[in-house]
């Protein structure tokens, strides 16, 4: 059915109003489509405590200014390559070789009113927490503006989307090819944590990793969620 009939279909049972999709909307729709048809897709969901890194975050705000979690996030995830190296590559055209990469580029999803774009941070495992999050504010302001060249938004290894400024338990994020992981974040909750005696108040952030089920199988991506904790739980060490 085309746009013109289904349009006209619709308008049979009232009012209709036909909007036209941005150009980020289609090029955004169809590689989308691509990635779901393609890849296998499998998520994995946990909640990892990072009462740590708050009570981190919000002693280094006094001194180098706001730092987003996706700071500390997207360095953790370049720390985990190291233990993890089939998270950072890509499976090659003929589905024979996996194409496994020396650098840590994060690509950070925004939501812009035009559609959805994936500016990409360079090389995160060899830059400090703070000069991050002020690259991720620069690129989001940069990205919203439509101002953001296509080199930027290129040779990324894995994504992150959060949703954790809006709210949600947790979502299936779709891999962003040729990327094999996304990780998805949503709303940081304080939730009662039981430590062998008693109910303790913990931050808890709750993650969903997608990922190409050819490269990577579950008992990893386990795995890859507790690392991520493990490094999260250590905050200074970033």
């Amino acid at each position: 059915m085309t746009q013109a009939t289904l349009a006209d279909y619709l308008a049979q049972f009232g009012e209709v109003e036909a909007r036209p999709l941005s150009r980020i909307q289609q090029v955004v729709a169809r590689r989308l489509t691509q990635s779901w048809t393609s890849i296998p897709h499998v998520t994995h969901h946990d909640d990892v405590d990072v009462t740590s890194l708050e009570d981190h975050r919000a002693a280094l705000a006094a001194t180098s200014g706001k730092v987003t979690p996706l700071a500390f996030v997207a360095k953790a995830i370049a720390r985990a390559f190291a233990d993890f190296p089939q998270f950072n590559a890509s499976l090659s055209e003929d589905r024979k070789t996996l194409i496994v990469k020396k650098y840590a580029n994060i690509g950070i999803a925004v939501d812009t009113p035009g559609g959805l774009v994936v500016p990409v941070l360079r090389n995160v495992d060899t830059r400090d927490v703070a000069d991050l999050a002020k690259e991720i504010r620069e690129l989001g302001t940069q990205a919203r503006e439509k101002g953001l060249p296509m080199s930027l938004m290129e040779g990324g290894s894995m994504t992150i989307s959060s949703l954790g400024g809006i709210g949600g338990t947790g979502f299936t994020p779709i891999v962003n090819q040729p990327e094999v992981a996304i990780l998805g974040i949503t709303q940081t909750r304080v939730k009662p944590v039981w430590d062998g005696t008693a109910f303790q108040p913990r931050v808890m952030m709750p993650l969903s990793l997608s990922y190409d089920h050819r490269v990577i199988n579950g008992a990893d991506a386990a795995r890859f969620l507790r690392k991520l904790e493990q490094i999260l739980g250590e905050p200074a060490h970033l």
